[in-house]
This record gives C-alpha cells, structure tokens and sequence, in this order.
C-alpha cells in the first residue's frame, strides 16, 4: 500500500512541474498547424487537378495527338503530382512532431535494408517508364496481357489498369508485364467463314459473296479494304466453308465480321443457295 501512495506521490509531482500554460499553447499551436496544413493539402490537390485537366483539354484541341495518348500523359500528371503533394506535406506535418532531418540523414545507415524492401516498386516505376517511353499502351486501348484481356483505363508509373470484358477491373504491378498485345494498333484483320449446303453452286456462291462485299465496302466507312474471297476453306459431309478475308477500322473488326455475316447470309438464301441444315436435324433424318 505505501508503495502505491509512493508512487502516486511521484506522479503528482512530476505532474505540478509541468508548465501546463506552455504545454497547452504548444498543443493548440501544432494543432492549427496540422489542420492549416491539411486543408493546403486538399486546395492544392484540387487546385492542381484543375489546371491539369484545363492544360490537357487546351492540349487535345491544339495538338495532333490521339485521344488515347492524351489520356495516357493525363492520368501520369496526375498520378506524379499526387505523389509529389502527398510527400512534401508529409514531410511538413511530420515536422511538427519530430527532427525529420535527423531521419533522412540516418536514413543512409538503413538504405541496404530499404533498398531490399523496394526492389519490387523501383522494378515498377523503371518498366513503366519505358512502357510510357516507348508507347507500348495507352488509355483505351484493347490488350492482352498474359491472361488479362479488356481495355486499359489507367497507366501509371507503378501499376496498370485493365478493365476486363466482363467488368473486372485488374490492377498489374509494371514489372510483371512480361508480353503486351496491343489490338489497338492499325487496321485490323476481319476474317469471315461463311457456311454453306455441300451440294449448293460454289461459284455462284462465291459470286454472290463477292457481290455482298463490294457493295459492303462501299456503303460501310469502317470496311478500310474490300474484302476478298479466298475460296472454300473446308468441305465436310455437313457444310462446305468458305472464306473471307478483309481489314477495318481498329476496334470495329467485330462489328464489321458481323455485318458481313449477316448481309452474306442474307444474299445467299435470296439467290437460292442452300445453307447448311442444323446438326439437329441430319441426326434426326439418319
């Protein structure tokens, strides 16, 4: 018990040398520091993004750059300048607590360690600097990377992100981009297997498609090259394949694959030509 009262004592003691006027003065100083500090923060953070964003509207409008890369440049300021603001205030606010000079000059004695430790986001910024540099990606474009297919919706300096087909939205660290494949590079290639009846006219077919394809190009401004028919690619006891092959606008291939499809079927029944009958049915007549 009188080693609790000692104790106590002590505290109290200890408590009646504090200057609590100072103490409280120092409290409420760092206090409208912080917070005068924070709210700079958040104007400067929107202040930036401002004029960042008017630079790049002026910059689409009076440069011949694609939309994409623009995107791209964008998205990068942003993701530096976010950096940049979040570490000077950082180091301001730490400021008022401790000696930051005293850790970034001590800093060097743990440098081995950290340098470890930061292998993989050093590995990060490097490769998408060069993915940056040598325009592998941009914002918008269709790729494929490994088992990641969809469009990219961000490059930043450490990570890339991909937005599945299906709404996934992936974010892959730069340094494990190993393979790109950019779809969204130049015209692309349509390529269209048209199925018809084994026992149906080839050439008139053939004649017919080519027909459809002409006229296609002509009225369809995402047909780039008129496609040509290259002949029967398969015949089996079931249908007879033939094929097609043309270019379009990059990212339209899809919708110009169809298209083509649909008017070449089309034609084909209204010239007599028979199509093939469903697996159903051939089974069903067997």
């Amino acid at each position: 018990m009188k080693d609790v009262t000692h104790i106590v004592n002590q505290f109290s003691k200890w408590l009646s040398t504090i200057d609590w006027d100072a103490f409280w003065g120092n409290v409420i100083s760092i206090g409208i520091r912080v917070a005068l500090l924070i709210v700079l923060y958040f104007v400067l953070n929107y202040v930036g993004r401002k004029i960042i964003k008017s630079f790049f509207k002026k910059y689409r409008a009076n440069q011949a750059v694609s939309p994409g890369r623009a995107d791209t440049l964008e998205g990068l300021t942003f993701n530096v300048y976010s950096y940049v603001l979040f570490f000077t205030f950082a180091i301001l606010i730490l400021q008022n607590f401790m000696d930051v000079t005293a850790i970034i000059a001590g800093a060097g004695v743990l440098s081995l360690a950290i340098a470890f430790g930061a292998q993989g986001l050093v590995s990060d910024v490097v490769t998408g600097f060069f993915i940056l540099l040598e325009r592998q990606l941009d914002v918008g474009d269709n790729i494929t990377l490994d088992a990641v297919n969809g469009i990219v919706e961000n490059l930043g300096l450490r990570t890339t992100q991909v937005r599945d087909f299906d709404g996934t939205l992936h974010f892959i660290p730069n340094r494990q981009i190993m393979v790109v494949s950019n779809h969204s590079r130049g015209n692309m290639r349509v390529l269209v297997d048209v199925a018809i009846s084994p026992t149906a006219d080839t050439e008139k077919a053939m004649q017919i498609i080519g027909q459809v394809c002409t006229e296609m190009k002509e009225h369809n401004k995402n047909i780039v090259e008129t496609p040509v028919v290259l002949g029967v690619e398969n015949s089996d006891g079931t249908n007879m394949i033939i094929r097609v092959v043309g270019k379009a606008v990059n990212g339209e291939q899809f919708n110009v694959k169809r298209d083509l499809l649909k008017e070449i079927r089309a034609a084909l029944v209204a010239q007599g030509i028979d199509l093939p009958l469903p697996t159903l049915l051939t089974n069903q007549a067997k």
